[in-house]
């Protein structure tokens, strides 16, 4: 924890006004983790109105050598937002509103806390599309999206969430508020700041305004999926499918630990039917005419690959109940065990065989139970090992199969983090992803933007 000085606490107070600087011990502990559930009490939470009263903060933060952590949601799951030493956690929960949404020229404007989804249902409703969608849509929101460069099922095809952030306004870790990008898609004075931002978890800056590119709306969507009697044989529908030069807009594998689970979670069986292996979850969509020629294709995919039933949605309240369900698996794998240690690896489309017959190694070497979900058309397949949180033996065991396992998808060419960032519960593995020039040259570039290593501190870089 930070020791900090009254006269610390009261220039917050006289900044933001008593109420939007808390001390209590309940806000403190609720602040001080995210969905990993592991994490340290704030000594302060504070909850800023605006960028200047962000920079306001940021100023005293760094007068009074005080870590400074910013928040969103709080739905992350690698520890980013989490206070590991103690002092301000800024929650930008105020920062909530959609600003603009520029049909002319296909953008939106907003503040960071705007949840993903009710920022997807504004712009639907003027025929605008902004594709990126975590599976947490519904809490999560565009800052934290941002911070950790979210992605999701439709990843595959319309890329993640840095292909549409075309500027940021932020304040540095010195309170100096910048504004990088802009309106245009195309920007080439000076170095890319806006790109450096996405994906740096709240370490260079507090982002407070997003400018986003949006897309038409497709005209047309269809939602199949496909059952499997193995794991195998989904893997191959998913190769066979990319071979026939199809392109789904979303792309989902889930085998059958996962499926009963959120059955049994959730009371319904609509993703699938008892007993169901592996499962594709897939959309496609865009004008008319392609979309019936795309779903045939894919059909005829999975059926030569070995599908046991292939169904397409008979409209749009199945279709959202079917992603409805998949949105929940994550929670739901509680009851598979108490405890989760989420892993969402990546490899090179190709070799997600490799990916899953690695995984069925680790799971038969240390004797777990590892769950598989993911978005397998880009390869980002979340690895969930679960165990008892009481059973020593079986955590030790589990935190020996991480490290064969991130080896061995460094070893398939891919990377230990597809999209939930490094945070501080993957910091010590991450000189099996880069090399140690590599992480020099990140440190330095934090020590640029951070030169008194306030900016959530702890976090992404392993210690010296």
């Amino acid at each position: 924890m930070t020791t900090l000085t009254p006269e610390f606490v009261i220039g917050l107070r006289d900044l933001l006004g008593p109420a939007y600087v808390r001390t209590d011990e309940a806000t403190r502990t609720a602040y001080g983790v995210d969905a990993l559930k592991r994490g340290t009490p704030a000594d302060v939470v504070v909850l800023p109105a605006n960028t200047a009263e962000v920079a306001g903060v940021v100023k005293l933060c760094a007068q009074y050598r005080v870590p400074v952590v910013p928040r969103g949601a709080g739905t992350g799951y690698t520890g980013g937002a989490v206070p590991i030493r103690g002092g301000v956690v800024l929650s930008l929960e105020r920062l909530n509103r959609l600003l603009e949404i520029d049909e002319a020229n296909l953008v939106a404007v907003v503040e960071p806390n705007v949840v993903t989804g009710d920022l997807q249902e504004a712009v639907e409703k003027v025929g605008l599309f902004y594709p990126p969608d975590p599976a947490s849509l519904k809490q999560s929101v565009i800052g934290g999206n941002v911070a950790e460069n979210a992605g999701g099922p439709r990843a595959f095809k319309y890329g993640t969430t840095k292909q549409y952030v075309l500027g940021l306004e932020a304040v540095l870790p010195t309170g100096e508020i910048i504004e990088t990008g802009g309106k245009v898609v195309k920007n080439v004075v000076g170095y890319d700041l806006t790109h450096l931002l996405v994906g740096s978890e709240g370490t260079l800056a507090i982002i407070t305004k997003i400018i986003l590119r949006l897309v038409p709306k497709p005209p047309v969507q269809a939602t199949l999926r496909a059952t499997f009697s193995s794991v195998e044989a989904a893997v191959e529908a998913v190769s066979a499918i990319v071979r026939n030069r199809v392109v789904p807009a979303a792309l989902e594998l889930i085998d059958g630990e996962s499926l009963e689970a959120v059955a049994q979670n959730l009371g319904v069986r609509s993703l699938a039917p008892e007993g169901t292996v592996a499962l594709l979850l897939l959309d496609v969509d865009g004008v008319p005419a392609a979309v019936t020629e795309e779903a045939a294709r894919v059909e005829a995919a999975c059926l030569a690959a070995g599908a046991t039933e292939v169904l397409h949605a008979r409209d749009e309240s199945e279709r959202e109940e079917l992603w409805r369900v998949r949105r929940e698996l994550s929670l739901s794998l509680k009851l598979v065990a108490p405890l989760k240690f989420n892993h969402d690896l990546v490899v090179p489309k190709g070799r997600i065989p490799e990916l899953f017959a690695l995984v069925r190694q680790v799971r038969e070497d240390f004797r777990l139970r590892i769950p598989c979900f993911g978005h397998a058309g880009d390869g980002n397949i979340h690895v969930n090992i679960m165990v008892d949180p009481d059973d020593a033996d079986e955590i030790a065991r589990a935190h020996k199969a991480e490290h064969v396992l991130f080896s061995g998808v460094i070893a398939l060419e891919g990377a230990i983090s597809g999209e939930h960032g490094i945070g501080f519960s993957k910091m010590p593995f991450m000189p099996l992803a880069l090399s140690p020039e590599e992480i020099a040259l990140m440190k330095r570039v934090k020590a640029a933007f951070d030169p008194l290593g306030i900016l959530n501190p702890g976090k992404m870089f392993p210690e010296s």
